[in-house]
């Protein structure tokens, strides 16, 4: 666990979006589905988009360079650098182009809660540079996008769990 506080941004409501989902398993499972390089890059990413990684180390400090594939062919490079990692309730980084100097990367926060009937909530929280930005995401589909990409998770969950 790394304290992500130095580089924690000031948080704003109309910078923020939030998508919950309620998953179908233990919290360990879907923790796991998204910190674990084997399954990370088989669900993430909105519906009918493919990710082809180019590096992948996900630990606090450590980064997953990929390509995001739309069905028509176009690539879009990504990069999450991972800044807090505590199993299996949180996971802190920011998401961007592949570039160092990305003005429109923005932080995102999960949380997984464990509820007592074996499901998980699962609160992403993204927060975007300016107000102007988090619009331009909303306009350009981020809500309908992530979830789709929570749909993928879910179906990868259901092969896990067999």
């Amino acid at each position: 666990m790394s304290d992500a506080k130095d580089t924690e941004p000031t948080w704003s409501l109309d910078r923020e979006i939030v998508l919950t989902r309620v998953f179908d398993a233990p919290r360990e499972l879907v923790y796991r589905a998204w910190t674990d390089p084997e399954h990370l890059p088989h669900w993430f990413g909105p519906k009918g988009f493919s990710c082809v990684t180019h590096a992948i180390d996900l630990r606090v400090g450590g980064m997953w360079r990929f390509d995001m594939i739309a069905p028509d062919g176009t690539r879009y490079p990504n990069r999450m650098t991972f800044l807090e990692m505590k199993a299996p309730e949180l996971l802190v980084f920011d998401h961007g182009t592949d570039s160092d100097d990305d003005p429109n990367k923005f932080r995102v926060t999960v949380t997984f809660d464990a509820q007592s009937n074996g499901k998980t909530v699962v609160t992403l929280r993204q927060l975007h540079p300016t107000k102007e930005r988090r619009q331009a995401a909303i306009a350009f589909g981020a809500v309908e996008i992530g979830n789709t990409t929570m749909d993928k998770l879910e179906a990868h969950l259901r092969t896990l769990s067999r």
